[in-house]
């Protein structure tokens, strides 16, 4: 299958590591993959602002590049969920998008729904603690696991993937949903509220006794990575993908 290779802009700026290894984990599995060089922003800071114009352009965009691809993948939820659940308002009726559609899918999702792996393509050895962080958009928007409020039988993507990682121990906060704070461009607009949601969030997550915050969006990785930093925790956030594909810490 010819897949195409979605890197949200700030991956592509802050976390290239991320990117790369997703690739590696799609051909690991035979993929063919493309990362098409003129492809940009996904619009979602604009449609959070208000700038539906500049929105509808990115989503037309978007749709532009990929629709020719088998599938699109990408290591954000975030990015593929602005894609898939909120491209429809300024692309309605628009039939190359509702075609490209049901072909979005982030890393995980697409490893489990498409791929529907079993193992990993090499064996991995990860002899840490990690505190999994489900982010609001994965959690309601991608159904990567059960928000709490719906008092439905827990399940989690994150946890039965890295289920096949060797030597892992993964744990959960004791507020297995709750946000980080980060939210876009919430974050630069209510600073000191989204700071003291990341602190609680980071402290959630620390009394857990793990090492590490796995999570499935480099967004709010960013977020409470930053926090960690400037309070100098031994905490650090690690994507999902980089335990995968062996190359988190060991």
């Amino acid at each position: 299958m010819r897949v195409g290779l979605f890197i949200p802009c700030y991956v592509n700026e802050l976390f290239p590591h991320v990117g790369m290894a997703t690739l590696e984990l799609l051909e690991s599995y035979g993929c063919e993959v493309v990362f098409p060089m003129e492809q940009s922003c996904c619009g979602q800071p604009m449609a959070n602002n208000g700038d539906s114009k500049g929105a509808c352009a990115a989503a037309q965009r978007f749709t532009s590049i990929f629709r020719d691809f088998d599938y699109v993948v990408a290591p954000s939820g975030s990015c593929v969920a602005h894609v898939t659940h909120h491209f429809d308002w300024y692309l309605a009726g628009d039939s190359d998008y509702q075609s490209l559609k049901p072909k979005v899918f982030e890393i995980i999702e697409f490893l489990q729904d498409v791929l529907k792996v079993e193992g990993l393509p090499k064996p991995v050895y990860f002899p840490h603690k990690v505190s999994i962080h489900q982010s609001c958009h994965g959690l309601r928007e991608l159904h990567h696991a059960a928000p709490s409020e719906l008092m439905i039988p827990f399940h989690s993507r994150l946890e039965r993937i890295l289920a096949l990682v060797d030597g892992i121990t993964v744990l959960k906060p004791e507020r297995r949903d709750e946000c980080c704070g980060f939210g876009g461009t919430f974050c630069v607009d209510e600073p000191e509220l989204s700071t003291a949601m990341g602190e609680d969030r980071i402290a959630q997550h620390e009394a857990t006794g793990a090492e590490f915050i796995v999570g499935a969006d480099p967004s709010c990785l960013m977020h409470m990575g930053g926090i960690i930093r400037h309070k100098g925790r031994n905490i650090r956030p690690l994507h999902i993908v980089e335990i995968l594909t062996g190359r988190g810490a060991t």
